[in-house]
């Protein structure tokens, strides 16, 4: 029941603020419908309101449908994502780049999938490891809390009575003391309280170490694939470079932009995710021309 009081208690706030957030602009609009009457410039001026407020909600639907479809996956996984295409997208385009100052394409092509293949590998390795620490930790978090519910409850009872207070101070001492007695009655799901809300930790999935190093390693293959593709349709260097210069701008840009959506969701702004776009540009930009510069200067 303490869980149930929490929860409402939770629901009734975002609620009352969602409720004073989004006020119907209905009755301004009917305001405004009184001083119309003959005056042509007010109503012109309406209708261009209106205008805006349906391309806004339908941005805003657009974002909302955005947001819903990547709800549904993990977070980890969008992150991992996100992690294997910035590195395949910018790494591979710098050694293409500066390979291509050499004039050979067949090299450009060899070398360019030598450091993809590797990449990918050492990318994925690395999430692997990545994710096996996490369940690690997790795993030896677990093993502290319980340890410690089975020696002296009373610490452990301390803890949920913080962890209740950080959530609202306002909660009374017969709600907490209920909910310390519910969740006694199940040691299980007082670990899972003290480990989510006190350690802030979520459990990892049973194939976290797997998943992950096939979205990272498989990302970055995919985004390092993509400079290295026009160079099979040419036969001159220079066209290569200059093809999938272009390429690369315009799958950096909208990585960039897609990235911020998907960070940022709703909050980003058209203003901020054309920044991002911009910025992931410069970045595989300057990474590719410094490539470049380099090797032809050592070539």
């Amino acid at each position: 029941m303490a869980i149930v009081a929490i929860k409402n208690a939770i629901k009734a706030v975002i609620s009352s603020k969602s409720n004073d957030d989004q006020q119907s602009p209905l009755l301004n609009d009917s305001r405004n419908n009184s001083t119309y009457g003959s005056n042509s410039h007010d109503l012109e001026q309406h209708i261009v309101q209106a205008s805006d407020k349906s391309i806004s909600s339908h941005d805003d639907h657009n974002a909302s449908l955005t947001h819903n479809i990547f709800s549904s996956i993990d977070p980890r996984v969008i992150s991992d994502l996100i992690i294997g295409l910035s590195d395949g997208l910018t790494v591979p385009f710098a050694l293409t780049a500066g390979l291509s100052s050499l004039g050979d394409s067949k090299l450009v092509i060899t070398g360019g999938f030598a450091e993809l293949i590797s990449g990918a590998i050492s990318m994925g390795l690395g999430g692997y490891l990545g994710a096996k620490s996490e369940m690690d930790y997790y795993k030896s978090e677990v093993k502290i809390e319980r340890k410690k519910f089975f020696e002296d409850t009373t610490i452990v009872n301390h803890e949920v009575e913080d962890i209740l207070l950080n959530i609202n101070p306002n909660f009374s001492e017969e709600t907490i003391v209920s909910f310390i007695k519910d969740l006694q009655n199940d040691p299980e799901l007082m670990l899972e309280f003290l480990i989510k809300y006190g350690r802030n930790l979520d459990e990892p999935a049973e194939n976290r170490q797997l998943i992950s190093a096939v979205t990272i390693g498989g990302g970055y293959l995919l985004g390092g694939f993509v400079p290295l593709f026009p160079y099979f349709f040419v036969d001159s260097v220079g066209t290569g470079v200059l093809y999938s210069t272009i390429l690369m701008a315009i799958t950096l840009f909208i990585f960039g932009y897609s990235k911020a959506q998907l960070s940022m969701g709703e909050t980003a702004t058209p203003y901020k995710k054309t920044i991002e776009g911009v910025e992931m540009m410069a970045v595989g930009g300057i990474a590719a021309g410094a490539a470049w510069y380099f090797v032809k200067l050592l070539g």
